[in-house]
């Protein structure tokens, strides 16, 4: 992938990618921990076919500087400016682990900008905690150093493996190489990165908090979306996939035989589902426009 950079109004620089052409509907790829826009190196150029696709690294991942506060709020005013600097109108959104807080900041902001949603083991509710959220619970309770300590204990090389390969069987995990967590933890270790994974792990409470307006959003608007999940994500519990369609009862959900990072695998299906979906939204648009 050809990252380009933009320097930022705050002085930091971000990267990003893009392709396909300007005039098609645009699709905002987020990307979670501890990946960068590399996760969706074989869906951009399927997706181009059809739409505009634009793919950051957040800052403090990828080729991305870290910002000197960090907080999901700042990275969701971060890749705000990255949208209107590149003159992007209404959008599709991929959700996906901490891409989730920031894209939904960013269609909360502007809802009628909303094209839809895809939601890629996104979580939004109190229900998508299974038991091993439990250190990062107490660690939001009491922020001590015993407790910060246990909270990012996976922030090492076999944490970065297991968010690939952990809980996911066998026969899927055998089809990925060890190179992409590889380079994930290459990547985590350079200047400001390790420091903006332990950051968001604390401000993530901060977006805990806001599930109740996140709920209300959802309800209101009702935004087409698109869920591609992987379902055995060691991260997310399987419950979460019924809260969104509680939330959303005209959602469209495809459960994958797949783990966290459902496109090491299954790529291929996620961009044909994607594929259909934004062309079958963007045509219904169309024809309320027209009516």
């Amino acid at each position: 992938m050809k990252m380009e950079r933009l320097r930022l109004s705050g002085g930091t620089e971000l990267a990003y990618a893009t392709a396909g052409e300007t005039s098609r509907p645009a699709v905002l790829l987020l990307h979670g921990t501890p990946n960068s826009a590399r996760m969706f190196r074989e869906l951009m150029p399927a997706l181009a076919q059809s739409a505009c696709v634009i793919a950051p690294d957040l800052p403090g991942h990828g080729e991305s500087d870290a910002l000197p506060a960090v907080s999901f709020a700042a990275i969701g005013d971060a890749i705000s400016e990255l949208l209107d600097r590149l003159r992007i109108g209404p959008r599709f959104i991929y959700l996906h682990d901490w891409g989730t807080p920031v894209g939904l900041q960013i269609a909360m902001q502007a809802p009628e900008q909303v094209l839809g949603l895809v939601v890629q083991n996104a979580n939004a509710h109190r229900t998508g905690w299974g038991p091993g959220w439990a250190a990062t619970q107490a660690y939001w309770a009491q922020p001590s150093a015993e407790n910060e300590a246990a909270a990012t204990a996976h922030l090492t090389l076999a944490g970065t493996r297991d968010t690939y390969i952990s809980g996911v069987p066998a026969d899927v995990a055998e089809r990925i190489p060890a190179e992409p967590w590889e380079e994930d933890w290459r990547v985590m270790n350079l200047p400001g990165h390790m420091d903006t994974q332990r950051a968001l792990i604390a401000d993530y409470a901060n977006y805990a908090a806001r599930f109740d307006a996140i709920a209300q959003y959802l309800e209101r608007w009702q935004p087409p979306v698109l869920m591609v999940w992987g379902r055995h994500d060691i991260y997310f519990d399987l419950a979460e996939v019924l809260s969104w369609m509680r939330a959303l009862p005209r959602m469209e959900a495809h459960v994958l035989d797949a783990g966290h990072l459902l496109l090491e695998t299954h790529a291929a299906v996620a961009a044909s589902l994607m594929l259909d979906f934004i062309g079958r939204t963007t045509g219904r648009a169309k024809e309320r426009r027209s009516g």
